[in-house]
């Protein structure tokens, strides 16, 4: 588990695919193609005498054997997601440099020689079980108190790329390649809904393909785009109501006050409007972008910071331009 020195090649090809805040908000975690999680110190890097040594990891460690395609914060832990297994660190071990996990668990596959790759992890604040979707096209439902694996949501038929939770209704939201937008009622693991969004002419992008790589929720609102184009959705209607006319495939979508904000192909995060204008597409350092994230939980260190094809993270105080980079 210990650290090790990039050469030059292995920096030149990182991928940053993960982030998470810490729970107090000071610290942030950063996950890559080589399995390895970066804690960084937000206050150190943010604070008026900060220097280039600020802006680099406290801790950088070896995770897992493969990729790490998602992090996620509890009240106490990091958890990571690695090919097959979700790992927890403590926080408060992490800040003291300390990388002994306190957990790892693997989801219950159906053959013992399938590790497929977890790409989505979310809590679900009802009843504190994790569900995790990825490479098996199945979503798993852990209970945080047990550890055990309690039940399984079959219906996609390709992996699944991501997972939202819509908090009012207790529904998991997932997106799959198979270009499926799955509602589920999380108390009964029952299926509610299916929107293949690639069907819907304002939509579909066949060029690019059917997958659907990013969700979000806001009460009645869903985003989701991929191989689609990023649109709106009241999800009362089931309908798109904005389509954005961004170029690339998109990969993190979220809501923040009257905006839409989104990264994916190309450099650029792009601030949408509700009604489906691009109001400005802010330069960041990767030529590409995977991961964008918010710090808003505490009002001292309310960035956001975006990661992609380069071992630097963008950090953005005011989020109309990049103050900074931090780097792996």
């Amino acid at each position: 588990m210990n650290s090790r020195k990039m050469g030059p090649v292995e920096l030149l090809h990182m991928s940053v695919f993960s982030q998470s805040f810490s729970p107090c908000g000071r610290f942030l975690a950063a996950g890559n193609n080589y399995g390895e999680i970066a804690v960084f110190s937000l206050s150190a890097a943010l604070s008026p005498d900060a220097s280039e040594g600020s802006q680099k990891p406290i801790l950088n460690f070896t995770a897992h054997d493969g990729p790490v395609f998602s992090l996620l914060s509890t009240d106490t832990h990091l958890l990571s997601a690695g090919n097959g297994e979700i790992s927890a660190w403590s926080w408060a071990e992490l800040i003291k440099k300390s990388t002994k996990a306190a957990w790892t668990r693997k989801p219950n596959y159906e053959t013992s020689l399938e590790i497929p790759e977890i790409n989505a992890m979310i809590i679900n604040p009802k009843d504190n079980s994790l569900t995790v979707g990825g490479g098996d096209n199945n979503i798993h439902i852990m209970d945080m108190e047990t550890g055990v694996f309690k039940s399984v949501l079959k219906g996609h038929t390709d992996y699944i790329h991501c997972l939202c939770f819509k908090e009012r209704e207790g529904e998991i939201l997932s997106g799959g390649e198979d270009g499926a937008v799955r509602i589920w009622d999380s108390r009964t693991n029952r299926p509610v809904h299916c929107i293949e969004v690639f069907k819907y002419e304002e939509c579909a992008r066949p060029q690019f393909g059917k997958w659907i790589s990013c969700l979000a929720t806001d009460s009645d609102w869903m985003l989701c785009g991929g191989g689609p184009s990023l649109s709106l959705w009241h999800l009362r209607s089931m309908s798109p109501t904005s389509v954005f006319p961004l170029p690339g495939c998109q990969r993190e979508a979220v809501f923040y006050q009257d905006l839409i904000m989104s990264v994916g192909e190309g450099p650029n995060v792009s601030h949408c409007l509700h009604g489906g204008t691009v109001k400005a597409q802010i330069p960041c350092s990767p030529s590409s972008l995977n991961t964008l994230a918010l710090n808003l939980k505490n009002t001292e260190h309310r960035v956001m910071t975006v990661g992609g094809s380069s071992h630097q993270i963008d950090v953005f105080t005011n989020f109309s331009y990049r103050a900074f980079s931090l780097s792996f």
